[in-house]
């Protein structure tokens, strides 16, 4: 894979609460859908690219030992949806309201 958040060290995603670092892979994810949806699917691949090298960098942060398996769960449901045969029956929309939840999170947590 290649590697688009050159300057994004582990040690600084980790400051990141789950929340934030969570609304950071949906904003990609949401990307990826609009490219898609408007046919530009070089763009749609980079976003996803750049979402799936988020959600990896946030499978390796230390806080989230207990919710790794839920992290590794999202990270195969999202190849499957974007680049397989779709297995797990999700939707566009269901991703969309999968990641608004951690985006109203990270929100309230910045005080808006």
């Amino acid at each position: 894979m290649i590697i688009h958040h050159k300057g994004l060290t582990p040690e600084h995603w980790f400051k990141f609460s789950m929340a934030e670092q969570l609304a950071n892979v949906g904003c990609e994810i949401e990307r990826t859908i609009r490219w898609r949806n408007s046919g530009n699917m070089e763009y749609s691949r980079m976003s996803f690219e750049r979402a799936l090298e988020l959600l990896m960098l946030t499978k390796m942060d230390p806080k989230h030992k207990g919710r790794r398996k839920e992290l590794c769960r999202s990270y195969e449901a999202l190849v499957d949806h974007f680049l397989y045969d779709n297995e797990y029956n999700t939707t566009d929309e269901s991703w969309q309201n999968y990641f608004y939840q951690f985006n109203y999170a990270a929100a309230i947590q910045r005080g808006r």
